[in-house]
Formats: structure tokens, sequence, C-alpha cells
């Protein structure tokens, strides 16, 4: 039978996580963080293809221009 490595804290009522309770906080701290980077990134690359998307129309109205001057 194992022992609990911890008794001694939990007969004086002293809450010392264990080695397993601090991993599982670090985890869960690590997705939570993870979550937020992932969202960081859809907002930025929506950014980026709405940037995209314009500069593509500008391109387009510019060509036509020139084509019209072109026709003249």
């Amino acid at each position: 039978m194992k022992q609990d490595p911890y008794w001694f804290f939990r007969k004086w009522g002293i809450q010392e996580p264990s080695p397993l309770e601090v991993l599982e906080k670090k985890i869960q701290e690590l997705e939570d963080r993870v979550r937020l980077l992932e969202e960081e990134n859809v907002g930025q690359s929506n950014a980026l293809y709405e940037c995209w998307n314009s500069l593509d129309a500008r391109i387009d109205i510019l060509i036509e221009k020139i084509r019209s001057i072109g026709d003249v």
C-alpha cells in the first residue's frame, strides 16, 4: 500500500498541493493561453483577408481606369 507523502500537511490542515495538482493547474493555464492565442490568430487572419480583398478591389479599379484612358 502506498503512503500519502502529504499526510503530515493534511493532518495539520495545511493545504499543500500535490505535484499532480500543480501539473493539472499548469496544464489548465497553458490550455487557456493556447485558446487565447488561437482566437487572436483567427482575428488577425480575418483582418489580413480583409486587407487583401481591399487591395484586390483597388487594383481592379486602377486597371479599369488605365484601360479607359488607353481607349480614348
